[in-house]
């Protein structure tokens, strides 16, 4: 048997663009609750035989809608809970631009530490190495944008610093065909509508 990940977005809240959430529990908002709602619509036909979720508030609300969509069961697992981005989280993205150690972090996301974080390296390792376990049949996974977006690069053998180029909307669904400790990207960042 096949196994495919799905890799989903929670869906939209109101710091979205705006503010650094990180690993704050921030609710969807009602926009967010209707692409949770999309979502299970678009994953419906196939064939999910597992969901497991990020702790944060938001990854749990998109999961429970596609868990009762699916009449499936909602695991919690921390392997795919948001980057640590320590001392910069809740911070919005316009102060911290003018921040040196933001600028060095993205400049080197694999190895650059967030302040009282982790490093984007350390955040994906995890993920992957949840990914690489998933056992046979269709696992969606609820999670976060720099965590997705990690993974799939992880995957295509790109440079955490190449992440920027990997579209992850709120709301949207990457699948992943894994072939023993490999994976071909079979779709990306895919919506409904």
């Amino acid at each position: 048997m096949a196994r495919v990940v799905l890799l989903a977005r929670h869906g939209h809240h109101k710091e979205v663009g705006r503010v650094l959430s990180g690993r704050s529990d921030i609710p969807l908002d009602q926009r967010g609750q209707a692409e949770a709602r999309e979502l299970a619509r678009l994953v419906a036909g196939r064939g999910v035989t597992r969901i497991v979720t990020s702790p944060r508030a938001r990854t749990r609300e998109t999961a429970a809608a596609v868990a009762a969509a699916l009449e499936l069961p909602v695991l919690i697992d921390a392997a795919l809970d948001e980057v640590d981005f320590g001392a910069f989280t809740g911070r919005p993205f316009a102060l911290l631009e003018a921040d040196a150690n933001w600028q060095r972090w993205n400049a080197e996301r694999d190895t650059a530490r967030c302040p009282g974080g982790e490093t984007m390296g350390e955040a994906v390792a995890r993920a992957v190495g949840f990914v690489a376990v998933c056992g046979e049949g269709v696992t969606l996974c609820v999670s976060h944008c720099d965590v997705i977006r990690g993974v799939v690069a992880h995957y295509l053998g790109l440079p955490l610093e190449r992440i920027f180029s990997l579209g992850c909307d709120p709301g949207s669904v990457t699948t992943l065909a894994l072939h023993g400790e490999g994976a071909v990207v079979v779709a990306l960042n895919e919506r409904s509508g």
